[in-house]
């Protein structure tokens, strides 16, 4: 599973935002919304900001993180609305993705493993988009400098173009690069592909 360190890290993020009632979305969260249809999977989807919005506007969501205190927040949440999300508990250091989807997100999470992981994880996500379906990634890349949630080796920073690499073939709706201060003379760079799955070709063509 993702390593202790940042667990520790995002449930103490977590408790403190609940704590202060902060729930606004994120800028990359922001940039996803108009682009969510559908059935959508959330995966690592922490206190659920993304999801429970997505679910207000008619999705049907899946919800998934590591911590039982942010998919708690969710099922609460989605309880109280009457919102269609299930929201679960996985270990997404071995989940498989079993079904299919119209929109996939996965913001902030690639990064949080090793390299042969946070690629395969990157497939298994093209590989259940829906055809004409929309994969929403967004990663930490080389250049960031703020590593204080990182275990060492248990990281991937992605290279500059590499995501739109990865996902040839797609129509890019959205491609960006973000850099934003972070603690201390750090800074965390960002890297932001929403990448359109082409539909299946019609029986009898190419």
């Amino acid at each position: 599973m993702i390593t202790n360190r940042t667990v520790d890290f995002f449930d103490t993020q977590f408790q403190r935002q609940v704590s202060e009632g902060k729930f606004a979305l994120n800028p990359f969260e922001e940039l996803a919304l108009s682009f969510l249809c559908g059935r959508v999977l959330d995966l690592g989807c922490g206190l659920g900001n993304l999801s429970i919005e997505a679910a207000r506007r008619g999705c049907s969501v899946l919800a998934l993180d590591g911590s039982m205190s942010a998919i708690a927040r969710i099922r609460q949440v989605a309880s109280a609305g009457g919102l269609p999300i299930r929201a679960e508990a996985v270990d997404l250091a071995s989940y498989r993705i079993t079904e299919e989807f119209d929109t996939v997100v996965a913001i902030g999470l690639l990064m949080f493993f090793p390299k042969a992981r946070a690629l395969e994880m990157l497939e298994d996500i093209k590989n259940h988009v829906s055809p004409g379906g929309s994969a929403i990634v967004n990663v930490l890349i080389e250049g960031t400098t703020y590593l204080d949630m990182f275990d060492p080796g248990h990281y991937y920073l992605f290279g500059h173009g590499e995501l739109q690499e990865r996902c040839a073939g797609w129509e890019l709706l959205q491609s960006r690069y973000d850099n934003f201060d972070a603690p201390g003379p750090s800074v965390k760079a960002f890297a932001t592909i929403i990448a359109r799955r082409p539909q299946r070709a019609a029986p009898g063509r190419a």
